[in-house]
């Protein structure tokens, strides 16, 4: 089964109301495997590689001030659907329609403020990553039970 990678972060919110642990315990649960990890505070410049697909939205300038407000948890996830299977966790970008049980159903109220960031495509995924992780820091090593959780056993 081919293997994808996604970027996660955990939004200057999510640091600052401490829920790194619940978002990570969230994706390990849900059978993903953490690759690559690093608190980091964005540039303006990286920020804006990061949003560039919606540098012509008029909340633009609101994301990359919010962004680069405070720092963020970034992390690079593993595993069979990997973008699929974290999007899922997430929950809608709107945490009114968000579901109960996703992150942002259970943990956000605000569609800015709304704790968690991942890859919507394995395009955007590539362009993330590289944003923020060299390849060098990105270590991909396959868990013991994957073999139960990824078809077989």
């Amino acid at each position: 089964m081919a293997i994808e990678r996604t970027l996660v972060l955990v939004k200057p919110d999510g640091v600052q109301r401490r829920l790194v642990g619940e978002v990570i315990g969230r994706l390990e649960r849900r059978g993903l495997r953490l690759s690559a990890m690093k608190l980091v505070r964005l540039s303006r410049e990286q920020a804006a590689r990061h949003y560039d697909p919606l540098k012509d939205k008029p909340f633009y300038p609101g994301l990359i001030d919010f962004i680069t407000a405070a720092p963020v948890v970034a992390m690079v996830w593993e595993g069979p659907r990997a973008i699929a299977l974290v999007r899922a966790a997430m929950g809608a970008t709107d945490p009114l329609a968000a579901a109960p049980g996703s992150m942002r159903g259970d943990l956000a109220v605000d569609i800015q403020t709304n704790v968690v960031h991942g890859s919507d495509g394995d395009e955007s995924a590539a362009r993330e990553i590289a944003n923020l992780f060299t390849p060098a820091e990105i270590v991909g090593v396959a868990l013991p039970d994957e073999a139960w959780l990824y078809g077989g056993g």
